[in-house]
């Protein structure tokens, strides 16, 4: 009976969202065809499949899908109501401002000074180092790129009090200046995030070279720890985030019209272009350079990169993708290094959004940044791209830092939010394959790629070897 049920629902879903999407095309096609209320009836009655089909899956990431489309639905039929709503979406960025600080300060701390051992595997981490280096350079550039080639964010309308009155030009000195903090809990409260960034690299570098190793060890564990528990607040603010995106498009409807979605469907397929234009002109070469076997190497990070796919999360990938590079021939001494290190210092596929959404961001607020402004911009994002959580929408933390820090309006990262799903996807699948071959790289360099490890854990390297072998 509940079988049948379900079905029934499943079936009365698909015929409402059906009639939906055929009137819509009957409207764009003939527009005098149907009446205001036909319409909007039709609209509500697809909106009810959807709703049921939300609380059927009952999954965050749908209810996120069905939140735009009923945010739609309400800008269009009552655009007063939804310009109310805007309280709701504030709401939503206020909370995730308060992530930016403390999740880049955990991050960055754990990822320098949690790596300060980088001498007992020798060439293994700053050969580490120097690809993920490049490789994330080159993925910004692309993103950089494609977005002045495809100009999605030109012509973008937005309210009058969301645009700063100056742009970004500034003088060489000051932008030097501006780099460093001259107060923590100022940079914070300004949100700062280069500032954040630069202490916080420092700190990182400070507690690395701490002799004391209890003295280390405690405040080690607490960043591990802040870091963890900020993992966590982001978890529980993005519960929030189906009425956060909901808010935002429903207000940008109600403001703009419908006209706004085809510059996010732009948007969509500039990122998807350039995500794919990554992976033939810079990870395809890579791989064919070094003689790895392109085709096995697909089928054995195909499990891995799905369920990156479909969570939106590269964390949710790890553990089958260190599994998958061990059994393709990268002994795990290599892959447990370079696995882990690569998810804050590796995320290609983020790293290329972060340069691309930047710049959207500017042309949807009419701001013509310059080379010098664009060049000065991937410096940062070099920065604080590789403080980037693995986990899903971590990168539009970063993108609303990267925003504030440039004098750029958070109207349009409201406009990307209603599609940062479907975006998040493509990156993140990027992210695990752009990790996935580093340890193949490496295992190369190494001269390890396809060796039977004799022991699963790698041993210490004591500083003599060290020595000997740089």
């Amino acid at each position: 009976m509940s079988l049948k049920k379900s079905n029934t629902i499943i079936y009365l879903s698909a015929a409402l969202a059906t009639q939906a999407a055929l009137t819509g095309v009957l409207h764009l096609l003939w527009p005098e065809l149907l009446s205001d209320a036909v319409l909007m009836a039709s609209r509500w009655l697809g909106l009810l499949a959807v709703i049921g089909y939300c609380l059927k899956k009952a999954s965050l990431t749908t209810w996120i899908f069905g939140s735009m489309l009923i945010g739609i639905v309400i800008g269009v039929d009552f655009p007063e109501l939804a310009m109310n709503l805007k309280v709701v979406s504030q709401v939503f960025l206020k909370l995730i401002k308060t992530v930016i600080a403390p999740l880049l300060f955990g991050t960055l701390v754990v990822g320098i000074a949690g790596h300060s051992n980088l001498k007992q595997v020798g060439r293994m981490g700053w050969k580490s180092l120097l690809y993920f280096e490049l490789v994330t350079t080159l993925a910004l550039i692309i993103g950089l790129v494609a977005i002045n080639i495809s100009q999605a964010g030109v012509g973008i309308e937005l309210p009058e009090g969301d645009v700063p009155l100056q742009g970004t030009a500034r003088g060489w000195q000051e932008v030097i200046l501006h780099i460093f903090p001259e107060n923590i809990a100022k940079s914070i409260y300004e949100g700062e995030i280069l500032q954040i960034v630069l202490f916080s690299i420092l700190f990182g570098i400070g507690l690395a070279l701490v002799k004391d190793g209890e003295k280390k060890r405690v405040m080690l564990s607490f960043t591990e720890s802040l870091s963890e528990v900020m993992f966590n607040f982001t978890r529980v603010i993005m519960y929030f985030a189906p009425f956060g995106v909901g808010a935002a498009i429903a207000y940008t409807v109600g403001e703009m019209g419908l006209g706004i979605l085809v510059n996010l469907f732009h948007l969509l397929a500039t990122l998807y272009v350039a995500l794919l234009g990554f992976l033939v002109l810079v990870l395809l070469p890579i791989a064919y350079l070094l003689k790895i076997p392109v085709i096995k190497f697909l089928k054995a990070i195909s499990e891995p990169v799905s369920i990156a796919f479909a969570t939106t999360s590269s964390e949710a990938a790890l553990p089958k993708a260190m599994e998958a590079m061990e059994k393709f021939g990268v002994p795990r001494k290599i892959v447990a290094f370079v696995m882990p290190t690569g998810y804050s210092f590796n995320l290609d596929g983020t790293t290329l959004y972060l340069a691309l959404a930047s710049i959207f961001v500017a042309q949807a607020a009419g701001i013509q940044m310059g080379i010098e402004d664009q060049i000065l911009m991937v410096l940062t994002l070099m920065l604080t791209s590789k403080g980037v959580a693995g986990i899903p929408r971590a990168s539009l933390i970063i993108l609303m830092g990267t925003a504030a820090s440039f004098n750029l309006p958070m109207a349009p990262i409201f406009l990307i939010l209603a599609i940062d799903e479907l975006m998040d996807m493509a990156r993140t699948s990027v992210n695990v394959i752009g990790n996935c071959l580093a340890t193949v790289v490496i295992a190369k360099w190494e001269g390890e790629f396809g060796l039977e490890a004799s022991d699963p854990i790698a041993q210490p390297v004591t500083e003599p070897e060290l020595i000997n072998e740089l």
